[in-house]
């Protein structure tokens, strides 16, 4: 069997794996802290424990003396700030922490080509401007700092002890020359990290270390297990598509959204903010917008509603579209294909007559307009793609799926244990990592389940004009 720790933003979850299927599963919820506006941080050691209990969890299904090897996934752009001591120095600031935007526009000036060195333009939620923040506002701990990892990483140095990561989470820091595939000495020195701060890097499928005797006492794991690089939730949801040859791609719906499409070359498009990374497999990279707003809105309304995210979207079902608002959903700002950390979220339209139903509604189909917005940033890419298969938890959403469909004129499809996306990822490359599976078998791509074509009203491709007019106008007053 092979293991699959996954660190998201709102859980971590582990999925026990045989070569092709997932065996069991368990997650525990995590909580974000927000101690200013435009903030966003977690302790690295509530990722450390949550993991634990959810490997405590999976030991009750499943025994996990019988895990041949490790993988990991996680949460990209996080600064984990470390001492000579690997100790965590503050909570670590994340993905979607708008805090560093006059650090990123110095970057910009002093380096006008870091968006072809480092595959996108400087925006706060990426790892380098964090550093740069920190020297500025926090001096005492910028002094302090002797390692930077990112989130799946710090579980990877409690698990084997070992300072690592691989090359799609480094990808996504801003550091990493995209096209060398290791770390880019200029950009280091624009944003103030030394480079021994900055750890080596492995592709994905290469064992780091094994399991320490402390971390299998707190875990239930053996001591001596395998454990391989894994890589940032992007590309090891891509694993667990298949998607790692030219002509392939997914959407990604968790507390973020993707659209990522794989490619066996580097192809830059900074001016659009759509990302090209290296992949976690070598010889491959990616283009993806990344949208910091993915299905979030939907538990963020749900919150304020007193419902669930199931019970939003089937609220929003019944709605009727004549007379719903439109909504933006930039709740944390916008990176693609905006670059814009200032936006913020808000309803137009509504009357008193509005109900929760039509509220809903509008929060759901304005996820859909985003990836529109994300789809057509890319142009003829997603074009000669067949269809985009859906990962994360927003794709048990039907309706959420088949808007996404219309909105971006692409057939989207979705495949068995696909809420599970970048766990199993994870857990396919540890299998790769001893040998199970090879790089080619992870081009195999799961079965599709349901599939649901463009069907596009004209209600809903007025209401997606609308919904970007809305933004052109909000977006002056920022």
């Amino acid at each position: 069997m092979y293991l699959g720790i996954d660190i998201g933003t709102s859980a971590v979850k582990v999925v026990c794996t045989d070569v092709d299927q997932i065996l069991a599963s368990a997650s525990v919820n995590l909580e974000t802290s927000s101690p200013q506006p435009g903030w966003s941080e977690q302790n690295p050691e509530i990722w450390w424990r949550a993991t634990c209990e959810a490997l405590q969890k999976l030991n009750s299904a499943i025994s996990l003396k019988d895990v041949k090897a490790i993988g990991l996934s996680g949460q990209m752009h996080g600064a984990v700030l470390l001492d000579a001591k690997l100790r965590p120095i503050r909570p670590a600031i994340l993905w979607n922490d708008s805090r560093a935007t006059h650090e990123c526009e110095d970057l910009r000036e002093t380096l006008p080509k870091i968006g072809l060195i480092a595959g996108v333009l400087p925006l706060p939620g990426f790892t380098a401007p964090k550093i740069a923040w920190l020297r500025r506002h926090e001096p005492e701990n910028h002094a302090r700092i002797a390692h930077v990892l990112l989130p799946k990483d710090y579980i990877g140095l409690r698990l084997h002890g070992e300072v690592a990561t691989d090359t799609s989470d480094a990808a996504g820091t801003l550091w990493l020359d995209q096209a060398a595939r290791d770390w880019s000495l200029q950009v280091a020195k624009a944003t103030h990290v030394r480079p021994n701060w900055l750890p080596p890097i492995f592709d994905g499928h290469q064992i780091v270390g094994t399991v320490m005797s402390q971390a299998a006492s707190e875990t239930g794991l053996q001591a001596g297990t395998h454990v391989v690089a894994g890589g940032g939730d992007a590309a090891t949801g891509a694993i667990s598509l298949g998607a790692t040859e030219p002509g392939r791609g997914f959407i990604s719906l968790g507390t973020s959204g993707q659209l990522f499409v794989s490619d066996h070359d580097y192809k830059p498009n900074p001016e659009r903010y759509v990302h090209a990374f290296a992949h976690t497999l070598p010889d491959r990279w990616y283009q993806m917008a990344a949208m910091l707003n993915g299905a979030r809105p939907i538990s963020w309304i749900g919150g304020l509603l007193g419902l669930s995210p199931a019970e939003v979207v089937a609220l929003a079902e019944t709605a009727k579209g004549d007379r719903t608002p439109i909504f933006l959903p930039y709740l944390t700002g916008e990176r693609s294909p905006h670059g814009n950390p200032h936006v913020r979220a808000g309803f137009f339209g509504m009357e008193d007559a509005t109900t929760r139903a039509e509220v809903c509604r509008a929060v759901v189909e304005s996820i859909s307009f985003c990836f529109a917005d994300a789809a057509e940033s890319f142009g003829d890419t997603i074009k000669n793609l067949p269809d985009l298969t859906a990962i994360g938890g927003g794709s048990r959403s039907n309706l959420l799926l088949k808007l996404i469909a219309a909105a971006t004129d692409k057939p989207i499809t979705r495949a068995a244990g696909s809420d599970s996306g970048p766990a199993f990822g994870a857990a396919r490359l540890a299998a790769c990592g001893q040998g199970a599976l090879s790089i080619r078998d992870l081009a195999v791509q799961p079965a599709q389940v349901d599939r649901f074509v463009p069907e596009a009203t004209p209600m809903l491709l007025d209401r997606l004009s609308r919904f970007r007019s809305l933004y052109t106008s909000v977006s002056t007053m920022t």
